[in-house]
């Protein structure tokens, strides 16, 4: 095989006194001088202007090793500090480069030319534009040739240590999304490793599916830390439950406003998104999100400014966004809950989190977990007896165990037992009152959930417990009737139509939306209230 070295005209260092040059440490003219590295072909990269510089290096190599074969090789760099043009400029030159590789071997030499020139070769290089490794010069002892050499082999896989230290510290990256939870199902591992490739690789929004108790904040916290630990984020981790925001109000905590906005607004707010500058905002639940507040954060995903609310001057912040929900989204898409160009947005990285009885092997795992987290509080070892443990291990895979909150419920569970525990020690006693308590608190929910689905209860939780028990029944049964239907329709239009669809036939002016209207504010209704889940047919 041939050796053949790429390298730059060392405008400085090549450029010695016609007197000493053979004295001092010349790296294009050193290369050539190893007894140990015959080199077959150098072509040497210069500009016009060193034209004359590049033809005495060519003459002085010829002189010391004549089997090397110079061939001057020109390109131009108008600003050969400028990256973008260097890079284009070596992309263009390898492109007509004609690489032999099965009779000659390439080294680039990146001791000459600029900073910016030797990293464009070295980035070329590692991405194999040009098919080579890295030859590094340095002058001997008092600055005298021919000095040392290095060969780079860009090739990790040649470098058993290196690939293993890569390889270890993804697996410990992965551990860490996990908070160290030796996981068993292999779907939920293959998701969470591909979590960490993005949480690596990417800042695009990121979207966190999956039903209550899944761990969404939980993964949320950890990606954040991952992205601290490496460096990509320097600012805070913003968490806000969606659902909590309401109103008028829910702009002003996102957004921030100005002194004087509104009744109340008493003081500048930065708004919740001007806290996660440089870091990243957590939207748990953001299928709960007004249409406003969808449309300002659209924005603010988009060009990295909004309007915080009374202000007329625009506010900056480049945040990662993450979001969560339990809910379909792409359901509420189709049915004008969400909007479409938002949603497209934020899915960019989409994840869905599987509850905890489609992890059934995990169970166990984060029982250990769990119990880990109480011995650290406690300052002492909390444990199950061997009976115990295996009793309630058999019941949390079961399927009498309904675990509607998922993992959230189970880890609830364990720190239960750990603190009625008496010596730290779970026995049978403990786990069985535990299962009692929960099938209990099972039965309550079905009897909840059951209830929440009377009209009664609907009307009550849109006027309020006292304004509905002052209806008579025929008002209850009425009205529980007129939201029924406003929850099956699209709009207040579709709605009246609906209601009135033989009233109207009588009338030589229909309006049927106002008349919906007015009758809902009899109770102090409006459509967005009544109307706020859509159910289909």
């Amino acid at each position: 095989m041939k050796n053949v070295v790429i390298g730059f005209l060392g405008t400085t260092l090549d450029r010695r006194g016609k007197d000493s040059r053979w004295e001092r440490w010349r790296p294009t003219v050193a290369v050539c001088q190893h007894e140990n590295l015959l080199i077959n072909r150098f072509h040497l990269l210069h500009n016009a202007r060193d034209l004359s510089l590049a033809e005495q290096i060519r003459e002085d190599i010829t002189a010391i090793s004549p089997e090397t074969e110079v061939i001057l090789d020109r390109i131009e760099f108008k600003n050969p500090w400028d990256f973008e043009e260097v890079f284009s400029g070596l992309l263009d030159y390898s492109h007509g480069f004609h690489f032999d590789r099965e009779n000659e071997e390439y080294l680039l030499h990146i001791t000459t030319g600029t900073h910016v020139s030797q990293i464009c070769m070295f980035l070329l290089t590692e991405a194999g534009f040009f098919p080579g490794k890295l030859l590094q010069t340095g002058p001997g002892r008092g600055n005298t040739p021919p000095g040392s050499f290095e060969i780079i082999d860009l090739d990790l896989s040649r470098y058993d240590s290196i690939a293993r230290r890569f390889a270890q510290q993804t697996h410990d990256d992965i551990s860490f999304l996990k908070s160290g939870i030796q996981t068993r199902n292999q779907d939920f591992n293959r998701l969470i490793s591909e979590v960490e490739k993005v949480t690596l690789r990417s800042s695009a929004p990121m979207l966190l599916m999956g039903p209550t108790g899944a761990g969404k904040s939980r993964l949320a916290q950890q990606i954040y830390a991952l992205k601290k630990q490496h460096n990509m984020v320097s600012g805070q981790l913003v968490e806000v439950n969606c659902a909590m925001l309401r109103g008028d109000m829910a702009l002003s905590v996102l957004f921030g406003h100005r002194k004087g906005a509104f009744t109340g607004a008493t003081e500048n707010r930065p708004g919740l998104l001007q806290t996660a500058n440089k870091g990243i905002l957590f939207l748990d639940e953001i299928g709960e999100l007004g249409s406003d507040e969808q449309s300002m954060l659209l924005r603010a995903i988009e060009e990295k400014r909004y309007l915080p609310v009374g202000s007329d001057q625009e506010v900056e912040s480049d945040f990662q966004l993450i979001c969560g929900t339990n809910r379909d989204l792409k359901a509420d898409v189709k049915k004008g809950g969400f909007r479409e160009d938002l949603f497209a947005r934020i899915k960019f990285w989409s994840f869905r989190l599987p509850g905890l009885t489609e992890r059934i092997e995990d169970i166990e795992p984060n029982i250990v977990f769990e119990l880990q987290n109480r011995s650290r509080e406690a300052g002492k070892a909390v444990i199950f007896s061997s009976e115990a443990r295996t009793a309630y291990l058999k019941f949390a895979v079961s399927s009498e165990a309904r675990w509607p909150g998922n993992f959230r419920d189970l880890n609830t569970s364990i720190s239960r037992m750990a603190i009625l525990a008496e010596g730290h020690r779970i026995c049978m006693d403990d786990v069985k009152n535990e299962i009692t308590r929960l099938e209990s608190e099972w039965t309550s929910e079905d009897t909840r959930e059951n209830y929440s689905d009377s009209p009664m209860t609907e009307i009550t939780s849109l006027i309020g417990r006292q304004a509905s028990s002052s209806l008579d029944l025929f008002d209850r049964i009425q009205l529980a009737e007129v939201i029924k239907i406003c929850r099956k329709c699209k709009s207040l239009a579709e709605a009246g139509r609906k209601l009135f669809s033989e009233s109207r036939k009588q009338r030589g002016k229909v309006n049927d939306s106002d008349r919906l209207r007015k009758y809902l504010q009899r109770f102090d209704l409006t459509w967005d209230m009544v109307s706020k889940l859509i159910i289909d047919d």
